[in-house]
């Protein structure tokens, strides 16, 4: 666009790369050599975006810091992960962060569970009874907690305990018609017990994660800003209202910190977010099919 950094007074002065880049080109800043590359899940047939990463670590303190942050320490935390059709893939950006979660928990149940329910079951009704472990995370794709809730196991045993944190991180991939998000998490807070349904929102492209505790915000780390831009005119970006979403991530110093999305949200004036689904033509991605 051969803008004038110079010029550039306002954060909405930007200039976003738009996310179909990480498809088609090696997204790098400087001479820095990948180390890694993390890829995205997509569906058959689909082009996937590719992530060059320089330092895969940074992006496990980053993730890392970003939790905590919000939910405390990791070694405080049993955590359960279900996810189906990523751990198909040895390059998934969440499957590398569930995996580092799963090493600072510190706790032997702590892993990745699957299709084996039973034992899943097992590990949440040990660590509701056990006094030593302060939280459990229940980490999972969408329609792979759908899936799990839909077989009607007696979980009433987590009713009134407050360690268990259900945690959907969006994705149908296919498997599952679409569902609103209110739809989704009554059905989950339903079979699991608890009161609210929390959410992660990441991509392949991103260092950074937004997180919800259940009503469907997302709050970013001081780093990461997310703005709309307008579906007619997406060079024209706005701090707040209605739109594609833009986002700032200054943890991607190797590729690019500011990136133009595929979603479609709603940005609040507090710097808070929600998804409203895919833009128009926009191609299905796991992290995002949840439409409210």
């Amino acid at each position: 666009l051969k803008r004038d950094i110079q010029s550039i007074s306002r954060i909405e002065e930007i200039p976003f790369l738009p996310i179909e880049f990480f498809k088609t080109q090696e997204v790098l800043s400087g001479q820095v050599v990948a180390e890694t590359i993390f890829e995205s899940s997509g569906t058959t047939g689909q082009t996937t975006s590719r992530h060059l990463v320089a330092d895969p670590t940074f992006y496990l303190q980053i993730s890392e810091q970003i939790f905590e942050r919000f939910y405390g320490k990791l070694h405080d935390f049993q955590v359960l992960a279900l996810l189906p059709s990523y751990l198909e893939r040895s390059n998934s950006s969440l499957v590398y962060m569930v995996e580092h979660f799963i090493r600072q928990s510190g706790s032997e149940q702590s892993g990745f569970y699957l299709h084996n329910y039973e034992e899943l079951i097992t590990a949440l009704r040990d660590a509701v009874a056990n006094p030593a472990i302060k939280k459990v995370l229940l980490m999972g794709v969408t329609f792979g907690l759908l899936d799990f809730a839909e077989l009607g196991y007696d979980l009433s045993f987590l009713t009134n305990s407050d360690k268990l944190i259900v945690m959907e991180t969006g994705g149908m991939k296919g498997r599952r018609k679409e569902l609103l998000r209110e739809e989704v998490h009554a059905i989950l807070t339903e079979a699991f017990h608890v009161n609210a349904i929390h959410s992660e929102y990441g991509m392949t492209e991103l260092f950074s994660q937004a997180w919800s505790k259940g009503d469907g915000l997302f709050e970013c780390p001081p780093w990461m800003k997310v703005l709309v831009r307008e579906e007619e005119d997406p060079l024209t970006v706005k701090l707040s209202g209605n739109g594609g979403l833009n986002i700032i991530d200054l943890a991607n110093i190797d590729s690019c910190c500011f990136i133009a999305t595929d979603d479609a949200g709603r940005v609040h004036p507090n710097g808070h977010f929600e998804m409203l689904g895919r833009l128009d033509g926009a191609s299905i991605r796991g992290c995002s099919l949840l439409t409210a």
